[in-house]
């Protein structure tokens, strides 16, 4: 079965990140096409990139670094979940993907963003990163406005399209996670 890892793509206290990944994974356990976890980037406690040599080596020392490996390296695809944060994704999550890169390769993403504009702009530096990790970015996203699918700016409210968006997105996401096997395994 194929194995999805939702990441909770920030650390800040009282962060939104948490409560709109406990979403996307309420609905994705609907589905009966994969399994889905949550992984959350503050149980890993990642100091900023402290190993000595190059993630595309895969010399992993730090006991934090291993532990990442080895959660991220079982999963064939993942969802992110990102704030928007001046214009771009959290400082946390852009340093969580840069300490692995084998485990990241060859793997599908698809993300759930938020902020004012919806946190399009994070996705749109997330795309970029995600190529470089060879993780094959898919097309539809779920983009959650602070204005219209939160209350006060705070608590998730989702508009009802929100989850045919998702929906959406998990589709093209499973499909994407489970050709890609074949393209690991040769």
């Amino acid at each position: 079965m194929t194995k999805i890892g939702i990441i909770i793509g920030s650390t800040r206290p009282g962060r939104t990140a948490e409560p709109v990944a406990r979403w996307v994974l309420g609905l994705a356990e609907k589905r009966d096409d994969a399994r889905f976890e949550l992984v959350d980037i503050a149980d890993y406690d990642l100091p900023h990139l402290d190993e000595e040599v190059l993630p595309a080596m895969g010399q992993y020392a730090r006991p934090h670094t291993l532990a990442w490996a080895r959660k991220i390296d079982e999963f064939d695809g993942y969802v992110i979940v990102t704030p928007e944060y001046n214009h771009s994704t959290s400082g946390a999550l852009k340093n969580a993907l840069d300490f692995l890169y084998r485990e990241w390769n060859n793997k599908a993403v698809g993300f759930v963003s938020y902020g004012g504009s919806g946190g399009v702009r994070a996705v749109e530096h997330l795309r970029l990163v995600a190529g470089e990790l060879q993780l094959a970015d898919v097309r539809a996203q779920v983009e959650l406005s602070l204005f219209t699918d939160f209350e006060n700016f705070s608590v998730l409210a989702p508009a009802a399209r929100q989850e045919d968006v998702l929906a959406r997105m998990l589709d093209q996401l499973v499909a994407w996670s489970a050709a890609l096997k074949v393209v690991r395994a040769a």
